[in-house]
């Protein structure tokens, strides 16, 4: 998908997550590539606040009219805060996947699993495959 958006600052996964890392805390979300697939996203069940993640656990699901989908999360560490927007207006991520449609904020407890990350160019390579 050429039109697909994959900002160069974020990091990525091969599930399709994107984390934007401030200090020790990371937000994270659904990519552009993602909600395209899924297309329009009726419903999204979140973590509460406090849960403890390790890389790759399912941290939710994604309802959209066409499939229900797990998100994982990119890192290990502990929910901090989840978009409550979403609740009522789930269709953000369709309209502003890397802005007001952010899913999680994770306090990160291993920092140096951001090296099992991709970058925006590795991202765009898995992308194109498809």
């Amino acid at each position: 998908m050429a039109d697909t958006l994959i900002p160069q600052e974020l990091k990525y996964t091969n599930t399709h997550e994107w984390i934007k890392v401030e200090g020790d805390t990371v937000t994270m979300g659904i990519t552009d590539y993602a909600q395209k697939e899924l297309s329009d996203i009726v419903y999204v069940e979140l973590p509460e606040a406090g849960k403890s993640l390790n890389q790759g656990d399912v941290v939710g699901t994604i309802e959209a009219v066409k499939a229900v989908s797990d998100f994982y999360s990119p890192i290990s560490g502990t929910v901090i805060e989840c978009n409550t927007e979403l609740k009522t207006t789930s269709d953000l991520i369709n309209k502003e996947p890397y802005g007001k449609g952010w899913m999680v904020k994770i306090k990160m407890s291993k920092p140096d699993e951001l090296s099992n990350l991709l970058d925006a160019t590795g991202y765009e390579k898995i992308t194109v495959a498809h």
